[in-house]
């Protein structure tokens, strides 16, 4: 399935002032912070990493799901649905977890 082109444009909008690369990759657009996948559009929402130990809090919000990959479920990643990301200020709040905790971690460039 393609990514949602409009919501990658929705993504760049809301995006912190950090250098942030982009990537196709998940049958999405990733966008990396320091090599780390932050977040991703896809056709279906949100890819985006979080800290692990926020997750369960974070599972709790309507339209969150932990992300699942060859039939295991990942800690620490999460997709959102389209409703879930509707709202502009929602999206925000999504990308801020995703990159923030990208930004935490090591460098990979």
């Amino acid at each position: 399935m393609a990514y949602d082109e409009e919501l990658a444009e929705r993504v760049r909008g809301v995006l912190p002032p950090v250098p942030v690369r982009e990537r196709r990759m998940f049958g999405g657009l990733a966008f990396l912070v320091g090599g780390h996948l932050a977040v991703a559009a896809s056709g279906e929402g949100l890819m985006l990493r979080c800290d692990p130990a926020d997750a369960e809090r974070l599972l709790a919000e309507p339209g969150v799901s932990r992300m699942v990959m060859r039939g295991r479920e990942l800690d620490g990643w999460l997709r959102t649905t389209a409703e879930a990301v509707a709202d502009d200020a929602a999206l925000a709040r999504w990308v801020e977890v995703g990159t923030t905790y990208a930004g935490s971690l090591p460098p990979k460039d």
